[in-house]
């Protein structure tokens, strides 16, 4: 049997870390596009345009697999109020704990996980 309640502070407290990430990278952003409004920065010719430009798209990809895994999180703290946390969505199979124990945010037993999770 899955120890539930441990899994849950686990996800809690990686759920936390994902709020503060996202935070931290809106900033972030923001910081960015303000400093690049106010100036006449063309990135095409200028050479630090470039590098902004990459920060810009590198903060935005981690921004966005940010809050992926805080939805995959949410959906987990779901399945644990459900009574359902542990089980294959899929199959039903119960979900090995070496396995939550690496992506507690799984849905899928391994059988199901090609790809998905």
């Amino acid at each position: 049997m899955v120890d539930v309640e441990r899994f849950r502070v686990l996800l809690e407290e990686e759920r936390s870390r994902k709020l503060e990430l996202l935070k931290a990278l809106r900033s972030d952003i923001s910081s960015v596009s303000l400093a690049r409004q106010d100036s006449n920065v063309d990135d095409e010719h200028d050479p630090e345009g470039s590098t902004i430009a990459f920060e810009l798209s590198q903060a935005s990809a981690l921004m966005s697999q940010s809050q992926v895994g805080l939805e995959q999180i949410d959906d987990a703290l779901a399945r644990i109020a459900a009574g359902t946390y542990g089980l294959c969505a899929v199959c039903g199979v119960a979900i090995p704990e070496g396995r939550l124990e690496a992506r507690p945010w799984t849905p899928f037993c391994v059988n199901h996980a090609s790809g998905r999770s």
